[in-house]
């Protein structure tokens, strides 16, 4: 067995190749990130005795192509998480870094069986992928172009956000368009102010808004020597508004038809919709290669970091974060959306709070239960069933001793428990995240296979 290192770098790759004994049997490779460098590399591995295994970094975007270029010319490929190699890299004593030594810390990583393979998701999943994510960029593009707005105004009208809900609204943005600084809104006659307030706002807001807008703009802390500056800003930044929405929305309705078609049930799930479902399914893949939830709690990094030496033994566990942080941030949210609707959730939240748990950590204990429920929708198939009103976790048997106990009568016999593994903290186990009628089973339906992906410009 050959085991061929691959530093993966923007321009060219640097390779090595070692047997199982640690020696290279070749020079080290330049190849250039190209067909000719694929070709080149594939040249090499022909004067090399076979088997060969090429194990390269899941960093940056370009072990995508080369990994999908050597899988089709029938190499054999795996690809590690970087993880891995930077403790391994980090053995050594001297502090030395060059993309020959990585490329043999990663061929090491192989050879000593210490390379677990990643998750390399097919063609479906990885578009989905490339979607959700740049949906996410867009959201954040809107966001920074709004905060820096606000920003303007600080300086200009601080008081201007204080008399809207949303100062980006219809009547914000059509009075921001026009005037920018607190000097501007006060020069204006109140019946023109009260007449583009009653325009933009369809009726609903008048003679009031403008009055109150009016006396903050008289009295107002803004700067007035910027306030031209702050015109070019303003206008400037409320032009990218319009086009970055009309981008999410695009996007959002083709998401919107992908998760229909691939998973249907998933949106059957309390707070689990929109974005937040497409970027659940987009970045979890293939659940099938998940045995068990605690793996999908640990793959999304929300597993508890454990940390204790001799005798001590911490007690405030973080979350490990070691995962995928567009899937953290998907199930936070829906986790927020969840409590709202889901009587269980919030429940749970309550009663996280009770034991002293800030709301930012009760809030990440909803989501790794919000991450459970979504598992068993899509590895099982089915939709998402809330509990009855009436627990049903109840058995005969538990109300039979719950009756005894509040008599005062010890005599009924105490059904038998069943012998399990070794005990895990409360939030992590798996069938407490569940309610009876989650874990019957259930033959009805399943996950949409993609036969046939819609290009994304169809309306």
């Amino acid at each position: 067995m050959i085991f061929v290192g691959v530093d993966l770098g923007k321009r060219e790759h640097a390779v090595c190749f070692l047997d199982v004994a640690g020696r290279e049997v070749a020079r080290r490779l330049r190849v250039p990130h190209t067909g000719a460098g694929v070709r080149r590399l594939e040249e090499q591995l022909g004067r090399l005795p076979g088997p060969h295994r090429v194990v390269m970094e899941a960093s940056g975007a370009h072990w995508l192509g080369l990994d999908r270029r050597l899988r089709a010319d029938g190499l054999a490929v795996q690809v590690v998480n970087p993880l891995q190699t930077a403790g391994l890299r980090k053995m050594g004593i001297r502090k030395t870094k060059t993309d020959a030594g990585d490329a043999k810390v990663v061929a090491e990583l192989a050879r000593i069986g210490r390379a677990r393979p990643s998750y390399v998701p097919d063609d479906a999943v990885l578009e989905l992928r490339e979607l959700v994510r740049f949906r996410w960029h867009l959201a954040d593009q809107l966001g920074d172009a709004k905060r820096r707005v606000l920003g303007v105004l600080d300086k200009v009208f601080p008081e201007f956000a204080q008399q809207f809900s949303d100062p980006f609204g219809a009547t914000g943005r059509e009075l921001l368009s026009r005037c920018a600084g607190a000097a501007e809104f006060a020069t204006l006659e109140l019946g023109e102010l009260e007449a583009r307030i009653r325009e933009a706002s369809r009726h609903q807001l008048g003679r009031a808004k403008a009055a109150a807008l009016r006396a903050a703009a008289t009295d107002s802390l803004g700067v007035g020597c910027l306030e031209g500056v702050a015109r070019l800003q303003i206008r400037a930044l409320l032009a990218q508004l319009r086009p970055l929405e009309r981008q999410i929305a695009r996007a959002d309705a083709v998401l919107e038809r992908r998760v229909a078609r691939r998973a249907p049930h998933l949106l059957t799930v309390p707070g689990v919709r929109g974005l937040l479902a497409a970027t659940i399914l987009a970045e979890l893949g293939d659940v099938a290669r998940f045995g068990r939830v605690e793996q999908v709690v640990a793959f999304a990094g929300l597993d508890a970091s454990v940390f204790a030496s001799g005798a001590f033994e911490g007690t405030r566990q973080h979350i490990s974060k070691r995962g995928s942080s567009h899937l953290r941030r998907a199930l936070y949210l829906a986790a927020f959306k969840a409590i709202e609707t889901d009587v269980e959730l919030a429940a749970y939240m309550r009663r996280k709070q009770a034991e002293g748990k800030a709301y930012r950590v009760a809030l990440v204990a909803v989501s790794r239960k919000l991450l459970a429920r979504v598992y068993r929708v899509l590895s099982e198939g089915r939709p998402y069933r809330p509990a009855s009103p009436v627990s049903e976790t109840t058995t005969p048997a538990a109300e039979q001793i719950r009756q005894a106990s509040n008599s005062g009568d010890h005599s009924a016999p105490r059904p038998r428990r069943a012998r399990r593994g070794r005990s895990r903290p409360e939030s992590e186990r798996s069938e407490r995240a569940l309610t009876a009628k989650e874990r019957a089973p259930d033959s009805r339906g399943g996950v949409v296979p993609p036969a046939r992906e819609l290009p994304l410009d169809v309306p």
